[in-house]
């Protein structure tokens, strides 16, 4: 039987608690669940007496400071370096919430890190901070670095969000990992995959379709091209991005450089007649006879929160294989199957980077985990799955030696 666990902050009051701020509403577990925060720092050595003190702490720890001192390498044997990871926000695009500022953003934060330790073993720390400017931001994570062994950025606007990505990677030797961009890619590299392999046909036969060009929709599009899929077109709010537009920013016009070989214009809806892919990562809502123009057999993953691009009901109408966002459906495109074993494998070798290999090695281990339980409704497995974090990583630490990021 699973240990109670005790909220040691209980004498916090719950928003939302009858006669808490003068209200009398029903009492919300949320609330009572974040009330106090959702972690802790707990210590991994005992402290019972004045011996270990002097271990823990003075005299004993001088030791291993000087011996870092000499050998800085050191500091990964003899501190949490490398299995502490930094979650760093300005709280610029948190969930559907939009820009809500870093303090609102600590619960998601929080959240995140709880799922590093859960799903990887991987301890992690919440950073918010205040300032929305990228060279702040950048000059701010260099320096908190030498504390951690990876940086995790999250819920961090786009465009920004690639240039401190960018600009990180350049002036860091730890992994840089944009989790709303590249852990999205992965999952839905691996369901992908799986639908695919489920209908006989290769990533290459496939022809799809993006609704969103943020931070997910670049990361996707360009992740699926890396990986073999035949054609990709990405849509924003104006239509397709193509060549032929002159509103597109420097990332759009890349973009537009990089897909949509069948040189499609117009609207999402123009695009998805005929496609064999629908992958939705922007909110709205696409019309059903869009969805009926797809090709026979198509696949729809709707992954908008809590409201997919699709509902699920009219997918199914028409696609093979539906997957959503939400764990209320089945296939839910879920970034905790990616980012707790990517970064554990990342850690295990002290990599220095997460390489495109690693994350292809990351999304085919991931559909491997699937097995010979794939069905139409299970292209993914699901989250609580504990075969997921170890297959994920074991497949990315070999794959960083391959790629020669491995530092051991």
């Amino acid at each position: 039987m699973a240990a109670e666990i005790v909220n040691p902050r209980s004498d916090i009051p719950t928003p939302g608690a009858a006669g808490v701020n003068g209200t009398d509403e029903p009492f919300d577990p949320a609330f009572a669940l974040h009330r106090g925060g959702k972690m802790a720092v707990q210590s991994t050595v005992p402290i019972r007496d004045k011996d270990d003190l002097s271990l823990a702490y003075t005299p004993g720890v001088a030791k291993v400071c000087s011996a870092i001192a000499d050998q800085p390498e050191l500091v990964h044997d003899y501190t949490w370096k490398s299995q502490v990871v930094a979650v760093v926000t300005d709280g610029t695009a948190v969930l559907g919430l939009g820009d809500i500022g870093p303090e609102a953003s600590l619960p998601v934060m929080e959240g995140k890190a709880i799922l590093f330790k859960q799903f990887g073993g991987v301890d992690a720390v919440p950073l918010a901070l205040a300032t929305t400017d990228v060279d702040e931001i950048v000059d701010t994570v260099v320096r908190l670095a030498p504390s951690f062994g990876g940086v995790n950025l999250e819920d961090i606007s786009a465009p920004r969000c690639f240039e401190i990505e960018r600009k990180l990677q350049e002036r860091l030797d730890i992994p840089v990992f944009h989790d709303d961009q590249h852990g999205t890619a992965v999952v839905t590299l691996a369901a992908l995959r799986n639908a695919a392999k489920l209908s006989g046909r290769s990533l290459g036969e496939l022809r799809g379709v993006i609704s969103g060009a943020g931070a997910a929709g670049v990361a996707i599009a360009k992740f699926l091209l890396e990986a073999g899929i035949g054609d990709v077109a990405v849509a924003d709010r104006k239509g397709i991005v193509s060549k032929d537009r002159d509103d597109l920013t420097e990332v759009k016009r890349e973009l537009a450089e990089l897909t949509n070989r069948a040189g499609i214009t117009g609207s999402l809806e123009t695009a998805l007649a005929g496609a064999d892919v629908f992958i939705g990562v922007s909110g709205g809502t696409v019309p059903e006879p869009a969805v009926a123009s797809m090709a026979p057999g198509a696949f729809v993953f709707a992954m908008a929160n809590p409201n997919p691009e699709v509902h699920p009901e009219i997918a199914h109408k028409y696609a093979s294989v539906v997957a959503t966002g939400r764990s209320d459906y089945p296939n839910q495109i879920n970034n905790v199957l990616a980012f707790p074993g990517i970064f554990a494998g990342a850690l295990q070798v002290r990599a220095s980077r997460i390489t495109e290999g690693m994350k292809i090695a990351a999304a085919n281990a991931l559909a491997d985990v699937v097995g010979d339980e794939l069905a139409a409704d299970f292209v993914i497995p699901s989250p609580f799955d504990e075969r997921v974090a170890p297959a994920v990583t074991a497949a990315v630490a070999p794959a960083a030696r391959a790629e020669g990021v491995a530092r051991r």
